[in-house]
């Protein structure tokens, strides 16, 4: 049961790799930088694909998947980064209806879904405002609002603290956390250990593209990376 991905220039971002997130948990996934965090998320948002073994999400084989079910694959999964990647020329509100335009939700439940997460990060009324005019927690949330509008089934964070401080990097944990209380798979990568050590979560720890330790056994749940082996 080993997942791995070599790149191009025979560089291993991750080898042997097994781990499973039961749905509706919250994981925070750390190491040094060049650990494999990013590449293991980039698998999970079928941006790049194993080189050896299977990565299954929802029981489906993200490598077996056609090509025409990839976006529709997506909109179950929400992304956050560090960066936002905000549109300046976009309101708040058209920033996080964006995902919602793309999949061709009709205009009233788009204003719909669009309120509702802005509600739940605490920007109900910043939703007229340019990102220019946000400081840089509230783009982050944004950023939020925008990954969960669609209410995906797993959230997937990378480093979405390292531009904040540490008043912010709570703020920003504790709707990770509301988010998993509501049934949404959430894993996080983060280095911040400070951070991650209040919050009674399970802490997968990559070193050099393989798993280092785990802080909880790893039970059968919906995502999983594997080599396809029977159980």
């Amino acid at each position: 049961m080993q997942v791995s991905k070599r790149f191009h220039d025979g560089t291993d971002a991750l080898a042997d790799v097994t781990l499973t997130l039961p749905q509706g948990s919250l994981t925070f996934l750390t190491g040094h930088s060049g650990a494999g965090k990013s590449t293991l998320l980039r698998l999970l948002l079928r941006l790049e694909l194993a080189s050896r073994g299977s990565v299954r999400v929802g029981g489906m084989d993200l490598a077996r998947m056609k090509a025409r079910a990839v976006p529709r694959y997506r909109q179950q999964i929400g992304a956050v980064f560090q960066d936002p990647h905000l549109l300046d020329d976009r309101t708040v509100f058209d920033n996080v209806a964006l995902p919602l335009l793309i999949a061709g939700y009709r205009e009233e439940d788009r204003a719909r879904r669009v309120r509702a997460a802005l509600t739940r990060v605490g920007l109900a009324d910043r939703a007229t405002a340019l990102p220019q005019r946000l400081s840089t927690g509230e783009r982050q949330r944004v950023g939020i609002a925008r990954a969960v509008v669609a209410r995906p089934a797993v959230l997937l964070a990378d480093e979405p603290t390292g531009n904040l401080d540490p008043a912010l990097s709570e703020e920003i944990m504790a709707l990770f956390r509301l988010f998993q209380q509501v049934g949404t798979t959430v894993l996080i990568a983060s280095h911040d250990m400070g951070l991650i050590e209040r919050f009674d979560a399970r802490v997968i720890e990559l070193a050099e593209g393989r798993v280092r330790s785990d802080s909880e056994p790893a039970p059968v749940g919906d995502i999983s990376a594997d080599d396809g082996a029977q159980r």
